[in-house]
């Protein structure tokens, strides 16, 4: 009787051992389906590469504030801001970039890693992305004052993005910075740390309503005097994005004009809501090799 009870322990305990390894085996390991539809969200990178040997064109535009209202048709007839680049995925995780920029004639090189990618059985429930921005000042020397060095062009920018699918309709992204800046203007801090949130509401197969939310953390600990002459201002930005499988346009209302993750962070003096708002638009393009 005891052997026929082992035996009966022993094959109820193989039993659920195959069952779980055959649940285990059934899970969907493979990454979630574009959270985003592009490495881009109005002023922030998203967790989203595009696939191995993709190469990928994006343009930004900022128009001038829309202050002065009729009179320049609210910013488009005004000094604009672009930004020209380049993109690349060495792998379906890796990604890098170049890019120029007309204010401070800025040359930047960007590199993205998808360390972790949420995966559609949800065992792993988040998509981990580092970047990183180096950035080089083109203007003239005089600007840097008498003691210039070439270093003083150099800025730096470094972020961890969290982002996660939570479903067709909705993405959603936080994502902690780093900015240093090697030569500011008097009153500036070289140093700062910031938060950003992003994220998509999909209303149908081609439209989302995309949004940022950037906030710069003013600690006392990081700042070079008590009381700085200027800190920098938050930033929210409200867009329409439209997709297609090599397209994105996205058209927006923000508060950031740089195009440059580290001087939005460390130079913004605009409000959402006021007459310092700006129209602007991203457009890429993918080719495949």
């Amino acid at each position: 009787m005891k052997k026929i009870s082992l035996l009966l322990l022993f094959t109820m305990c193989m039993g659920l051992v195959f069952a779980q390894t055959e649940e285990e085996a059934t899970k969907d390991t493979r990454p979630v389906y574009m959270p985003f539809e592009s490495g881009q969200l109005i002023d922030q990178q998203t967790v989203y590469i595009p696939d191995h040997k993709t190469l990928e064109f994006i343009l930004e535009h900022r128009f001038g504030s829309i202050e002065n209202g009729f009179e320049d048709m609210f910013g488009l007839y005004a000094p604009s801001n672009i930004r020209m680049g380049l993109n690349y995925s060495l792998t379906n995780d890796v990604m890098i970039g170049f890019g120029v920029t007309k204010t401070r004639k800025l040359t930047d090189f960007r590199l993205k890693w998808n360390v972790l990618k949420q995966t559609r059985s949800d065992n792993i429930p988040f998509t981990v992305s580092l970047y990183g921005n180096f950035g080089i000042d083109g203007r003239n020397a005089e600007v840097f004052g008498l003691d210039y060095r070439f270093q003083n062009r150099y800025s730096f920018f470094g972020q961890v993005i969290i982002g996660r699918k939570i479903n067709e309709y909705i993405s959603f992204q936080f994502a902690p910075s780093y900015t240093h800046i090697n030569k500011v203007e008097p009153g500036l801090e070289h140093d700062k740390l910031a938060l950003s949130f992003g994220g998509r509401y999909k209303f149908s197969s081609q439209s989302s309503i995309v949004f940022n939310l950037d906030l710069p953390l003013h600690i006392r600990g990081m700042q070079e005097t008590k009381d700085p002459d200027f800190l920098p201002g938050a930033n929210f930005s409200l867009g329409w994005e439209i997709a297609t499988g090599t397209h994105v346009f996205q058209i927006f209302l923000a508060a950031y004009d740089n195009l440059s993750p580290q001087y939005n962070v460390m130079t913004n003096s605009n409000k959402f809501g006021g007459k310092t708002m700006l129209i602007g638009f991203n457009m890429t393009r993918l080719w495949n090799f």
